[in-house]
């Protein structure tokens, strides 16, 4: 009865309040952030479209000025900040601004999109109509079908992409850029998976979903905040979300070596002793060294065995129970109280 109760009562909020909700994490990018919430003011307002805007301020060290958005605005018609008590990372302030949003603000849909402005406005839009026109059932993302970064990056990128396809089985073509139907939100919160990285973890989640293409834009202020190190761990939370996956592929690959260097000792074995060909002096070395690669391979089948039962058995952050450790407050820049 309780979960009945629950339900009815998060679809009754629902049908109150029908807006778009956008979500943007930020940290320390107000001016950019400022920028792009003006340019997709304008964006939204030819198109007839009213949203409320949650920012997630993930810790930020530099506090928002006190004239941040002093422009009146015409199709946001509300401001809010969510305020981290501690700096997470952008994929952490994610997971828990989507955890609180579902708990506390129902609306129609959420955006997730970035505040620097790579993320373009005029894609919010066909976000939206492509989320409508499925009827909100659902998530929608912006899939890059144009980069504009560093040529090492882009080397780096699609070794990133070559490397998680071999270890996890699945493509990856989609970033944070998306919009969420509420009724999706609600599954969504209890994929712990989301801690780590969000649009992955939703893909193992077998949430429904469908793309959009869409092309890159310029940083409207400020210097990047990703770096290699960055990049690096970014890559890595993407494949810990398939831990288990890459537990197993490791496990099959470590028993392939372990068959492969058993087999090897044996036939070396059974020339010198079941036979009267002659066996070179380096024949021991090369036991010994092969009979080394087993005991090593042993261990580590070992160690990705225990990798994907630990995986399995490990539920770690829940969103939906355990966000609310990390929100200090919540405060209101437009309009000004």
């Amino acid at each position: 009865m309780s979960f009945v109760f629950e339900q009815s009562t998060a679809e009754s909020l629902m049908a109150e309040n029908q807006s778009i909700l956008i979500m943007i994490p930020v940290f320390n990018d107000w001016k950019a952030v400022e920028l792009l919430l003006i340019s997709l003011d304008e964006h939204l307002y030819h198109k007839n479209i009213q949203v409320d805007v949650l920012m997630i301020d993930d810790a930020s060290s530099i506090p928002v000025h006190k004239d941040f958005l002093c422009e009146p605005l015409k199709a946001i018609q509300k401001v809010e900040i969510l305020e981290l008590r501690r700096n997470l990372g952008h994929q952490r302030a994610i997971a828990i601004g989507l955890s609180y949003i579902e708990a506390n603000v129902p609306c129609q849909a959420v955006v997730v999109m970035d505040g620097d402005g790579e993320d373009e406005p005029r894609d919010v839009i066909r976000l939206i109509q492509k989320c409508e026109r499925k009827g909100y059932e659902k998530v929608v993302f912006a899939r890059r079908s144009k980069r504009s970064e560093s040529l090492l990056f882009k080397l780096f990128y699609i070794f990133y992409r070559q490397l998680y396809k071999l270890l996890t089985g699945h493509n990856i073509r989609v970033g944070n850029f998306s919009i969420i139907p509420y009724k999706v939100l609600r599954r969504l919160v209890v994929v712990s998976e989301l801690w780590n990285h969000y649009a992955v973890g939703l893909l193992k989640a077998r949430v429904p979903y469908t793309e959009i293409s869409s092309s890159r834009g310029i940083r409207l202020a400020g210097k990047p905040k990703m770096n290699f190190v960055s990049l690096i761990t970014h890559g890595l939370s993407a494949i810990s979300v398939y831990g288990d996956v890459v537990g197993v592929r490791l496990l099959v690959a470590t028993a392939t070596l372990i068959v492969f260097a058993f087999t090897a000792i044996t036939l070396v074995l059974g020339v010198r002793f079941a036979t009267n060909l002659a066996i070179p002096g380096w024949t021991s070395y090369i036991v010994l060294l092969l009979f080394i690669v087993l005991m090593q391979a042993v261990m580590l089948s070992l160690f990705f065995s225990f990798i994907v039962l630990n995986g399995r058995d490990n539920l770690g952050f829940l969103p939906k129970r355990d966000y609310h450790y990390f929100i200090m407050g919540i405060q209101r820049v437009f309009p000004k109280l």
